[in-house]
């Protein structure tokens, strides 16, 4: 059981304050990736009509980058995010202090 002490408290804002400034960087790049890519789309028809859509070549890579990063905004991901940093460095201190502890007696 874990008490809600003000250190806890304070780790639990800044992971959340962390977090928004993630969403906050996804939409914005979200937007620009709407208006690059639409300009692209334009550009691609005002020159060849369709005939190529090289423009989707940007938009598939682009997009590719913007689905890693909205994973990272919303924790889409169960392992390799903060809260699984903070246990596994708990779990291998407190190896270390077994490890310690039955060194020493």
């Amino acid at each position: 059981m874990q008490f809600d002490t003000k250190e806890n408290r304070e780790n639990r804002y800044l992971r959340a304050k962390e977090q928004v400034k993630e969403i906050k960087k996804f939409y914005t790049s979200l937007f620009f990736y709407i208006v690059f890519i639409g300009f692209l789309g334009w550009l691609n028809y005002y020159t060849n009509e369709w005939r190529y859509a090289w423009f989707l070549w940007a938009a598939f890579g682009w997009g590719i980058g913007l689905v890693f990063q909205a994973a990272k905004a919303f924790n889409w991901t169960p392992f390799l995010n903060k809260n699984w940093e903070e246990r596994k460095i708990k779990e291998l201190m407190d190896k270390e202090d077994q490890f310690t502890n039955d060194r020493w007696q």
